[in-house]
């Protein structure tokens, strides 16, 4: 993901009713958002920040069907199938 421009970021917490920093903290990996707030702010954005930006260390666990999907990040080799 390219990193938000802070203005960006500001108006997507002010359109889906989310704190700023919280959202800025998710979005770097600081914090992992609860899975459904996820969700809910994928959908409430139009998809401009997405559930696996929000839950960057396990994503893949909660949401095993979007692994592979565009645009989704790789899933780390020691939770491959397999590894």
């Amino acid at each position: 993901m390219s990193i938000m421009s802070a203005a960006e970021r500001r108006a997507i917490a002010d359109q889906v009713g989310a704190d700023e920093q919280y959202l800025y903290q998710c979005l770097t990996g600081r914090k992992a958002m609860k899975a459904k707030e996820a969700v809910r702010i994928e959908r409430e954005s139009g998809q401009r920040v997405r559930r696996w930006q929000l839950r960057q260390r396990d994503w893949y666990t909660i949401w095993p069907d979007l692994v592979g999907t565009d645009g989704a990040p790789p899933v780390p080799a020691v939770h491959e199938e397999g590894a």
